[in-house]
């Protein structure tokens, strides 16, 4: 059936960078979580997808057995630097979790507030008056970039373009050109970090990382150091955008729910939970197996290659009602689009800002718009997914009262 229904059997020869699986994503998911708890892919040395919450729940939270020490990509490109935290285990990705959480947490975040809604104004300011814009070229994919930069890590803004294409190829680029692209950011953001290596700044997250982490008892590399930066900047950069564009879209197309949250604001971070659910800008990150174990009847044997599910976990009718509903008014919503476990999402406090900042603005001073005409959002997918077009139209000038 899955052969006929998406030109690939999904269920014993998925190919997570395959166009099919980008085309028929949720239809994907979906049959995943209804029939195939796990998966094989083919490609490469091979591997496996473990598709339902409890599953991924579980698996995510036994880093001794699904370990992360040999990175997040399937049949990962020769010459591909790890990017720490996230491709490490205990003790030394917490020894770094304990060093970088309090730039993250949710006071530190809040003071973030006004230059990411002052960056929310600018960006609407450029396409206002024309009535219409490619809300992912125009907004989506230059919001987290801004707040990225600007309240973190102090790099210049004209930079984001150079950085982003540098991440877009090492994630959903040719596997043969993804460690090139990658070692491009790295190099840049090495170049950056090395201006605090002697001359500490004000105390702030680039000095906490130039100063580096214990490791094995010395201190760690300088490597290691531009691989955490370059991962932090990985995520802010390239991962709300999907979210933020999701949101956007299903607002285009559901008026209801757009005048509903235009009207009160307060239901907006509620909805903001929603979107992240329904739309996952992390689609599955990898995992090595460690031991021989059994999931959902699959056995694994230590050593094969394993990758979490967390985009088909948030649609596993197990942990959500009608999970294929986009419901802004769902109570207590569980989701995985943060991951799970020790290696959860560090930068979930700044996403939700984002997305609420962005949310509150965009129907503030554009309550009305719909897709252009003919037109239809694209998108890229790998392990992460992103919309990489989003025609809009709405009235010139937006709100009158803005």
């Amino acid at each position: 059936m899955t052969q006929q229904q998406f030109g690939r059997d999904m269920f014993n020869d998925f190919d997570i960078d395959d166009p099919k699986f980008n085309e028929h994503f949720t239809d994907v998911l979906d049959a995943f979580v209804a029939k195939c708890p796990v998966a094989r892919s083919n490609v490469g040395e091979g591997y496996y997808v473990i598709n339902r919450y409890e599953d991924v729940r579980r698996a995510g939270q036994d880093w001794q057995t699904f370990s992360s020490a040999k990175g997040f990509q399937p049949n990962r490109p020769e010459g591909l630097p790890y990017l720490y935290p996230e491709e490490s285990d205990p003790p030394y990705h917490d020894q770094w979790r304990t060093v970088l959480n309090p730039f993250f947490a949710p006071r530190a975040v809040a003071a973030f507030e006004d230059q990411i809604r002052a960056d929310a104004t600018e960006l609407i300011d450029g396409f206002i008056d024309r009535g219409e814009c490619d809300f992912v070229a125009d907004f989506g994919a230059e919001l987290p970039g801004r707040a990225f930069f600007k309240n973190l890590v102090d790099v210049p803004v004209e930079d984001l373009p150079m950085l982003l294409k540098a991440m877009d190829t090492g994630i959903y680029g040719p596997p043969d050109k993804r460690a090139d692209s990658f070692a491009k950011a790295f190099g840049y953001l090495g170049e950056h970090l090395a201006k605090r290596k002697d001359n500490p700044g004000p105390g702030d997250l680039l000095d906490a990382i130039a100063a580096g982490v214990d490791k094995n008892g010395e201190l760690c590399p300088w490597e290691d150091r531009v691989s955490i930066l370059t991962d932090l900047t990985l995520g802010g950069i390239a991962t709300t955008t999907y979210v933020m564009s999701g949101a956007v879209h299903h607002l285009a197309n559901n008026p209801a729910d757009r005048k509903a949250l235009a009207a009160d604001p307060t239901l907006i971070p509620n909805a903001v939970e929603e979107f992240a659910r329904v739309f996952p800008p992390v689609v599955a990150l990898g995992r090595s197996v460690t031991r021989d174990v059994e999931v959902a009847g699959t056995h694994l044997k230590e050593g094969d290659f394993i990758l979490l599910n967390y985009a088909s976990a948030s649609r596993d009718p197990e942990a959500v009602e009608d999970p294929s509903k986009l419901d802004i008014y769902r109570d207590g919503i569980v989701h995985t689009a943060f991951g799970v476990g020790v290696h959860r999402c560090i930068g979930s406090h700044l996403a939700r800002l984002e997305l609420r900042v962005v949310l509150e603005e965009v129907l503030r001073r554009i309550p009305d718009f719909e897709i252009a005409p003919g037109k239809s959002p694209s998108y890229e997918t790998g392990v992460l997914r992103s919309m990489t077009t989003l025609p809009l139209i709405f009235p010139v000038g937006g709100s009158k009262g803005a």
